[in-house]
Formats: structure tokens, sequence, C-alpha cells
């Protein structure tokens, strides 16, 4: 009897240290429980995206995740260009279309009328259009440049090691990130920034650039998206580099389509005024130099007149 009662004991030990043991560390909103460890995050009522916690959760199903816990009242979210087609996502979050894979969909209408195609972070790449906008392919961000600002330190940051310290944080936090795609390091002591390139071949499709530096923007501006709210901090010999602002610019393996009709106002407003200055000017000096032609004429006429 009493061997009975030591197996139901060791049993139920076994039972609750498998529940324990049932967690998502890649995504902290998500639900798990059975055996084996299911998990799951809800995109909508009684919708479930079922979730492998083995690895970074797609950008995608983390953005529809936000939108629904938003609409909840859940908990979200409380230097320069690397090249002059890269561009920053100024549209903020959306509910967007996924694939089954967590791929974004080409085209995003946000349950409106309105539509625009996507790239590969689902960041929106051309002008605003109706139902009818053609999106052809979900065309691949290839390269992200991460412009990072740390706080205060007590000592100087050595910046050659900073690069390593970078490359093995991302590395390590980041599900293993292949830190070789950590192409450029800079680092400004003054404004205390580093700005860091990430790429990868054109064409590569195994690495997805967009997961790590979504995670990388939770992790900085609001509170990170894994189960251990570690931070991303470098150690940079023994200084930790805690981070305050970050800034994500995107370049894609092919240009955005963005068109000056759907620039802001004041955006077109300064534009026009620089123009008409320009043209302002070009006249201005074309009818100088007609006016001092015409004076030289004259006098060498009086200069003749007398011969």
């Amino acid at each position: 009897m009493i061997k009975m009662w030591i197996a139901l004991v060791l049993a139920a030990l076994a039972v609750g240290a498998s529940a324990q043991s049932c967690s998502c560390e890649t995504m902290k909103w998500a639900t798990c429980d059975g055996t084996p460890c299911e998990c799951y995050i809800l995109t909508g009522d009684q919708m479930r995206q079922e979730l492998d916690c083995t690895k970074l959760i797609p950008k995608c199903f983390l953005m529809k995740a936000e939108m629904y816990r938003a609409k909840k009242g859940l908990d979200t979210r409380t230097g320069g260009k690397p090249v002059e087609t890269a561009f920053l996502d100024n549209d903020g979050i959306y509910d967007p279309e996924c694939e089954n894979d967590g791929k974004f969909k080409a085209k995003q209408c946000n349950n409106t009328e309105e539509c625009w195609c996507v790239n590969s972070a689902g960041v929106r790449r051309t002008d605003k259009g109706d139902k009818d906008l053609k999106c052809e392919k979900l065309v691949e961000t290839y390269w992200v440049r991460l412009q990072l600002t740390h706080k205060p330190v007590t000592g100087p940051v050595d910046a050659k090691q900073l690069k390593m310290a970078i490359a093995e944080a991302i590395h390590r936090r980041y599900d293993n990130f292949n830190k070789d795609m950590v192409d450029n390091v800079e680092y400004d002591p003054d404004s205390r920034m580093i700005v860091v390139d990430v790429k990868k071949p054109k064409g590569e499709r195994k690495s997805d650039l967009t997961q790590m530096a979504y995670y990388m923007e939770k992790d900085v501006k609001v509170l990170p998206l894994f189960r251990n709210q570690d931070k991303f901090e470098p150690m940079v010999g023994t200084q930790k580099m805690e981070m305050e602002n970050i800034l994500v610019y995107y370049v894609d393996e092919e240009a955005p389509t963005f068109t000056m009709k759907h620039l802001p106002g004041g955006i077109i407003a300064v534009i026009v005024v620089v123009v008409l200055v320009v043209v302002a000017g070009l006249l201005f000096l074309f009818f100088y130099r007609r006016r001092q032609s015409q004076k030289y004429n004259k006098a060498q006429q009086r200069e003749m007149d007398p011969m």
C-alpha cells in the first residue's frame, strides 16, 4: 500500500515537472500545454497560431498577435541610411496577412480597401493603392542597418572589440544567428552611437534578417519577446553595453517604388520651394550676364566712335 502511494506521488511530481517545463522560450505571450508540449499564440478570437518554440517566431505571426493583443487591451509595446534605397518602417504595426510558413504575403490591405506591397520584413515598399494593386512577388530584404545608442558607461569602449562583442551577442541571443553576417560595425563615442550592418548574399533564402531585427527592436524599445526577460546587452571587455534607442533601416534586393504623389504635403512644399529658388537663381544669373554683356557692348562702341 505504501509503495502504491509513493508511486502515485512520484507520478504526480513527474506530471507537475512536465507541466512546468512546457513553455515557449522564444515567445512570452505563448500558451503551452500537453504531452508532448504544444504552444500557440492567439491572433484573433478563437484563432490559434501553432508555434515552433525552438526557433525565433516569424515576424508576421508576431505582428498579428500584437495587433490582437492591442485590440483586447493587453500589453504589446509601450546613423542614417546605408544606401539611398534604404527605408524605415514609418507606418508602424498593422494586422498582416501571413503565409502558412509565417512569411508575409506580398500584398497587404489591413482589412481595408487600401492596399500596398511589402518586403520580406512586412514593411511597405510602394505607394498605397486600391484592391486592384498588383504585387508580383515578395521582395527579399538582404541588408539591415541597426542604428543603436547605448547608455553611458564608466570607461572608454574599445572599438576593435565592439564588433566581436556585437556579433557574439547577436549569435547567442537570436537563435544562433550566423555572426559572419555582421558585416560592419562603426562606433561614435561622442554620441554613443553604434551602427551595425547585417548582410546576407542576394538570393540567399535560408537566413531571415528581419526576424532577428524585430526581436532586437523589442529588446531595446519595449520589453523582450523572450520568456527570459534579459535584454540585448553586449559585453565589451568588462563593460556591459545597455542599449536605449534603435532605428532599423531596410535594404531590399530591388529598390522600392515610392512616388512623389504620396509624399506628405510639408515635404512636397519644401521640394517646390527649393525648385523655385533654384529657378529664380538661374533667371537672375541669366539676366545679370545679359545686362553685363550689353554694358560691355555699349562701352566698346563708344571707344570706337572717335576712330
